[in-house]
């Protein structure tokens, strides 16, 4: 099996070759470490490719941001998971494994997370030829937490926050939001907000990522999937930034489950449905994997 190939032990790639930007040393208690399918305490950022095979790659591909609370990453059901189907339509998939917002490691924590999916994003532009991907077709996907860090993506790109001397775009092509935190208001999941804002954020702050209230014309194409009874991220999340791609007459489409709960990955446990087929079906439509 060769480069692209699914299945084999695929080797992350560091984002920065020339050190992490806005960190600070790590105190000497300060390192990654893992619990079974969960990694915390990053500090050198990677992402893992995941390719499809020659004859399926339809030159399309995508950032897997998983969840945690912005403490933690899923790195199985909400990582290398879906990468496999993600393949199995013909996308090259990448798992970022982002900083996790400490002011114990960076200058300003709360915009690690986005320097780490704008480069993820920018790395990918950059070696497309290298890898048989379509540079306009790149898109990103998060789960949770990570869902709030893919919509910052989408709807923060104007504000680059990492060294771009190429000026290459870091705007995903569409957005794949996964029950998301999106809003640092009355719906907010508490713990995503504090880890990256602090206990005490600004008016300001709050706003700026209350990401529902960033949205443009210019935001990508976005699918949504949430259930109803979500105790953890209420369904709220992803009704206000449907309705702020309505008002600014975005391509959106969304997919509301009455039960589901949080965290449920790719299998909603109440339903025989699956979510990743009506994604196919919408990225099928959209363009992306022609």
């Amino acid at each position: 099996m060769g480069l692209f190939s699914f299945g084999q032990s695929q080797k992350p790639i560091p984002l920065y070759a020339k050190g992490v930007p806005n960190s600070k040393p790590a105190p000497a208690d300060y390192a990654e470490t893992r619990d079974k399918d969960w990694i915390y305490k990053v500090t050198d950022p990677t992402i893992t490719p995941y390719f499809p095979e020659k004859d399926k790659a339809n030159g399309a591909a995508v950032v897997i941001c998983p969840g945690g609370s912005y403490s933690g990453l899923a790195s199985a059901h909400e990582g290398w998971q879906v990468a496999a189907e993600f393949n199995k339509i013909g996308v090259a998939a990448f798992v970022l494994k982002y900083r996790l917002p400490s002011d114990a490691i960076m200058v300003d924590k709360t915009i690690g997370p986005l320097q780490d999916a704008q480069r993820a994003i920018q790395l990918i532009r950059e070696r497309a030829a290298e890898w048989g991907i379509n540079p306009s077709k790149v898109g990103i996907i998060g789960f949770s937490a990570g869902g709030h860090l893919a919509s910052t993506a989408g709807t923060h790109f104007d504000k680059v926050v990492i060294e771009n001397k190429k000026n290459i775009s870091v705007r995903p092509d569409f957005l794949v939001l996964i029950y998301p935190v999106i809003s640092f208001g009355e719906f907010t999941h508490s713990g995503s907000k504090e880890n990256l804002s602090g206990k005490t954020p600004s008016a300001q702050t709050v706003d700026l990522y209350s990401n529902e209230k960033q949205v443009t014309t210019n935001t990508p194409p976005t699918f949504l999937v949430h259930a109803t009874d979500d105790t953890v991220v209420p369904v709220q999340n992803s009704l206000l930034f449907y309705d702020a791609l309505l008002k600014n007459k975005v391509k959106a489409e969304m997919h509301i489950y009455q039960q589901g709960g949080h965290g449920f990955g790719l299998n909603l446990p109440q339903t025989q449905k699956r979510w990743f087929q009506s994604l196919a079906n919408w990225m099928g439509q959209s363009g992306w994997l022609k």
